[in-house]
């Protein structure tokens, strides 16, 4: 038996246990699980460590993937936070959505229920080890956890704590498993373990989601790329416009709510764009622009038609000076992924205009994209940011990984 079906088989056995499990001692779990990493600080950085040491000795890698693979106190606490705020949220299993009665008598209604056992399959950051596990025990389910092979000792620490929180509480350790196998067949068996696994939910880049939708026979959930947007209205707050673009770019450019491409209107460009500019180019920022752009400053590259459509992850920005609301629109539209985009604006009647028309999993009026995430949702962490149109769209907290199911009580009816 293969290490995955091991581990899966493991999940679904263990899956019925956390699914009848009482609010209370999954909390409990939780709380254990918030220790353990606390408490296993230094061991889980010493692994990471290697990580990173393994990672500066191999090439293609950027600055922004070393920063999504590097864990620190700080990040560590971050995680830890994550789930005790977990803890506090209401538990959706057993939630009675709704309850009628038909002109036979019969009650008919709907009940939440978990998925079962969900398998992430995900790249460089060892956060979501963490983020998975505690967001899919919440909501009753187990999880395989398939991270990238540049984590793997970052994962083995995390899962290592995770378990010793399941036994300290009394519940299996099959709740939550990491396949160790780092080759590709792995992924290629996990897509198609029908059998073992409810949902798949792909979390990484452009390339790993394709994999996975294409190939996989696991039903899937879908998590998309950021190509996120902040456009820039005429009469805009050039102080809070130069502000929020600013954050949204550079605040830590490796992750998928960075903002890859500015648009600005040409009746502000004069007033803002010079200056927006040097402050990107102050902080090391390489900026590709329209014709218009490059105007403005000789050290903005010639955007290339790629450059509109790519998901940078790094200190790069494209940059279109746009004629219209409307052309700001259609750019968005034809070249946007679904995730997060943003207006700056003094109008009123623009930003609901724009949050109106505007296809995203979030839409902002004044803020910075980098908000979309399940922290600071208010959902104690996120499984991913949904960009398809099912049951999940946007960060994917307690209430995404729960289906429902039909609940019936008769007094004897009989259908005629």
């Amino acid at each position: 038996m293969s290490d995955v079906i091991k581990k899966a088989a493991a999940a679904k056995a263990a899956s019925a246990q956390i699914a009848m499990a009482t609010t209370k001692k999954k909390n409990e779990a939780l709380m254990a699980i918030a220790e353990e990493l606390t408490v296993n600080q230094a061991e889980i950085l010493a692994a990471n460590s290697l990580d990173l040491e393994n990672l500066v000795k191999k090439e293609g890698y950027n600055k922004a993937f070393y920063d999504r693979l590097a864990l620190s106190a700080q990040r560590i606490a971050d995680m830890t936070e994550g789930v005790r705020q977990l803890v506090s949220l209401p538990d959706p299993i057993g939630e009675v959505t709704g309850m009628v009665i038909r002109p036979n008598g019969l009650q008919v209604g709907q009940v939440r229920v978990p998925l079962g056992v969900v398998g992430i399959i995900y790249e460089a950051r060892p956060n979501v080890t963490v983020d998975a596990a505690a967001l899919a025990l919440k909501a009753g389910n187990a999880v395989v956890l398939r991270g990238s092979s540049e984590a793997i000792n970052s994962n083995i620490a995390l899962v290592k704590c995770l378990q010793q929180a399941l036994v300290k509480v009394d519940l299996p350790i099959g709740i939550i498993n990491l396949i160790e196998d780092t080759e590709r067949a792995a992924v290629q068996e996990m897509i198609r373990l029908n059998e073992y696994l409810d949902v798949l939910i792909p979390r990484g880049g452009a390339n790993l989601i394709k994999t996975v939708m294409e190939n996989a026979s696991v039903p899937v959930i879908q998590t998309g790329t950021g190509v996120c947007h902040t456009f820039v209205d005429a009469g805009a707050d050039v102080e809070m416009a130069i502000d929020i673009a600013f954050n949204a770019k550079t605040s830590r450019p490796g992750v998928c709510n960075a903002m890859e491409t500015l648009l600005v209107h040409k009746d502000i460009a004069e007033a803002f764009l010079p200056r927006m500019l040097e402050k990107f180019f102050t902080t090391g920022v390489e900026v590709r622009g329209c014709e218009k752009t490059c105007g403005f400053d000789s050290r903005v590259q010639p955007a290339s038609e790629e450059d509109w459509s790519t998901e940078y992850l790094d200190l790069i920005i494209a940059v279109k000076v746009v004629n219209s609301f409307a052309e700001a629109i259609s750019h968005i539209s034809h070249y946007g992924t679904g995730h997060s985009e943003a207006i700056v604006t003094s109008q009123y009647q623009r930003a609901r205009d724009f949050q109106a028309q505007v296809d995203a999993a979030a839409v902002y009026v004044n803020a910075s994209t980098r908000f979309t995430d399940g922290f600071e949702f208010g959902l104690g962490a996120e499984m991913g940011i949904s960009t398809q149109k099912m049951h999940a769209r946007g960060p994917m907290g307690l209430v995404a990984l729960t289906s429902t199911k039909y609940i019936i009580n008769g007094n004897g009816q009989i259908r005629q």
